[in-house]
């Protein structure tokens, strides 16, 4: 089994034991050493996946307006979180390729092989919900047919990205491709560069 494919069953199993609880505040099943890559992938979906449903909860029409203000703080964390992992998974990409020497006429991806992963593990929870939209016993006939039609292009995507990024992957191994890697420089939550949060320090 190729990266990205083993990487997309580890999304799955997490996907489905984040559903066991349905619970945003449910600890957290690791069945992988925690620092081994299929530990930090599965531990990526996690927060993918609790993420998911904190964006489900803070569009409650009734939601309390200062636990709005604390989910939305919440998910700001969350995906900072989530950024900060996709940077790990792209430095140990780094550190596998590192004795790579790319070819004189290698080129650059139009994104790294770990937010490709990202949106991998993105895609196995759409595709989670939009079968579980397509199973609802209480849903409407049209619903469903458009959700199903809906999912046959999310699985169509989730073939052809998979290949894709073990492709990549190929390519980079033999030298076809290089990495380079821009560190995301997120300017509203550094105190120092967004000017609300700098400005009250005056």
């Amino acid at each position: 089994m190729k990266f990205a494919e083993k990487s997309y069953a580890i999304f799955e199993q997490s996907v489905n034991d984040y559903h066991i609880d349905d619970d945003v505040d449910a600890a957290t099943r690791q069945p992988y050493d925690p620092s081994s890559i299929e530990g930090v992938l599965y531990a990526k979906n996690r927060i993918d996946a609790v993420q998911w449903h904190l964006e489900d909860i803070i569009r409650d029409p009734a939601i309390d307006p200062v636990a709005a203000l604390a989910l939305k703080r919440r998910i700001d964390s969350s995906n900072q979180e989530r950024t900060d992992m996709v940077e790990e998974l792209d430095t140990y990409f780094r550190k596998l390729y590192a004795d790579v020497e790319p070819l004189p006429d290698a080129s650059i991806n139009t994104e790294s092989p770990a937010w490709a992963l990202d949106r991998l593990s993105i895609l196995a929870l759409k595709i989670y919900h939009m079968a579980a939209e397509v199973a609802r016993p209480d849903a409407e006939e049209a619903h469903k047919a458009r959700c199903a039609a809906k999912l046959a292009v999310l699985r169509e995507q989730q073939v052809d990205l998979t290949a894709a990024i073990d492709t990549l992957l190929d390519d980079i191994a033999a030298g076809r491709k290089y990495m380079k890697v821009y560190r995301q420089m997120k300017m509203y939550n550094d105190a120092d560069t967004n000017p609300v949060l700098y400005g009250a320090k005056r």
